[in-house]
């Protein structure tokens, strides 16, 4: 079983995905951060074989609802996701001099790491992404619902579709920053 007791059983279904970063951090408040993780995500869909049918990056969380093409492994590709970003996320904070919680992140991201025995020096995302498989359509209308309204309950946006850092705006006019398939 995964670490928190939840893994991905069947790789070849729809998942929608919690990443967090750790102590809820706020770090995606700021653009720069998020367009590293919308540039990853891009990455993966070229070359890791991840396919994506929603998304949504939140201050300091991301949701995805996700599959892998055939041959491709979700739980390698989701790995391998937490793996890359969170090096350049790490040295954006330590580059950006205009970052005003520059030391207060990077101390965090260092205890955490020394508190976990997989890491070297700096942990940024929690190590559980709560995989759910989404078996059924009423499941996965459910979790699209309620991944395209989070930036609306968090108050950020009047209505999903004007969130820059989701595919809300994918559903409603086929644009946005990423490809995705939809639902």
């Amino acid at each position: 079983m995964g670490i928190g007791g939840y893994e991905i059983r069947n790789p070849n279904e729809i998942h929608f995905i919690t990443f967090a970063v750790v102590e809820w951090v706020d770090v995606f408040t700021r653009s720069c951060y998020s367009d590293l993780v919308v540039e990853s995500l891009i990455f993966c869909q070229k070359h890791k074989g991840l396919k994506i049918y929603a998304w949504v990056i939140m201050s300091n969380h991301l949701h995805l609802i996700v599959s892998a093409t055939e041959g491709a492994h979700l739980s390698d590709i989701l790995r391998d996701f937490k793996k890359f970003t969170s090096k350049p996320i790490i040295k954006a904070i330590q580059e950006n001099h205009r970052e005003s919680r520059r030391e207060w992140m990077l101390d965090i991201f260092k205890s955490q790491g020394r508190q976990n025995a997989r890491n070297v020096f700096n942990q940024f995302w929690r190590q559980t992404n709560h995989p759910i498989e989404l078996r059924s359509k009423r499941m996965k209308y459910q979790r699209l619902d309620y991944l395209h309204n989070n930036p609306v309950k968090a108050g950020i946006v009047t209505s999903p579709e004007y969130y820059k850092y989701s595919s809300a705006v994918s559903y409603i006019s086929k644009g946005g920053l990423l490809d995705v398939e939809f639902l």
